[in-house]
Parts: structure tokens; C-alpha cells; sequence
């Protein structure tokens, strides 16, 4: 449904050493920046990238939104949930867990990257 996602940082080398620990945790690849300085992984068909605002406004999160990860196990959560915290981030909402959702039960982790940027690991299961 969509192509890539991208956010916004103000520090790169920052969020190179966040993202870096939350892909490692899941086997993903450590990311790499393109010549216009955007830090680029790809995992699993999706692209996800992180700039600095091409505005030249300092970047900020969204307020409602969320990115989701897909997760094959809830143990993989777990690594992604706590490689973030050891590594910049923050968890937010309730600690790493079962949740009944309309569409059944799902396992969720959620954190704040190190700009404000609202994470979610999901294992649908």
C-alpha cells in the first residue's frame, strides 16, 4: 500500500545508532546514508528512511501517528523494545504485551525515537 516511510531527525549519526540497534535486534541491516545524507534500510520488501527536513525547519513528530514494524515472534519485539530504550529511546503507552484488538489479539511495543517519532513493534497473532 505504500512505497516507503520516511522521518524527520535532527541529528542522522543520532538516529543512525538508534535505528542501527532496533534493525540488529530484528536481523535487519544497518542502515545506510545516500549522497543527500537520508539514512536508508531496507528490510523485508519495506524501505524506511530517515532526513533532515529538506525545509529547513527543525523536524518534529506527528502528533497521532505511529509507524508499525512487523515482528515474527514476540521475543523479537522484546529485542526490538529494549534495544531502543538502551539506545536513545523511550518507551510510551503500556510496557511490551498482548492487546485485544477488533481484529484479535495482537502483541505491541512502543517507543519514542530520539526525535519524538512514535515506534511500534507488532506481532499479529
Amino acid at each position: 500500500m505504500f512505497s516507503h516511510v520516511m522521518v524527520g531527525s535532527n541529528d542522522i549519526d543520532r538516529s543512525k545508532k538508534f535505528y542501527d540497534a532496533l534493525f540488529a535486534a530484528v536481523d535487519g541491516p544497518e542502515g545506510i546514508v545516500d549522497p543527500k545524507g537520508r539514512l536508508i534500510y531496507m528490510h523485508k520488501g519495506g524501505l524506511f528512511m530517515v532526513s533532515k527536513p529538506i525545509d529547513g525547519q527543525p523536524a518534529c513528530h506527528a502528533n497521532g501517528g505511529t509507524i508499525g514494524f512487523a515482528m515474527d515472534t514476540s521475543a523479537q519485539a522484546d529485542a526490538w523494545h529494549a534495544a531502543g530504550e538502551a539506545n536513545g529511546g523511550t518507551a510510551v503507552e503500556d510496557p511490551p504485551g498482548v492487546r485485544e484488538g477488533g481484529h484479535g489479539k495482537l502483541y505491541l511495543a512502543y517507543l519514542r525515537d530520539p526525535d519524538g517519532n512514535k515506534l511500534c513493534a507488532t506481532l499479529r497473532m
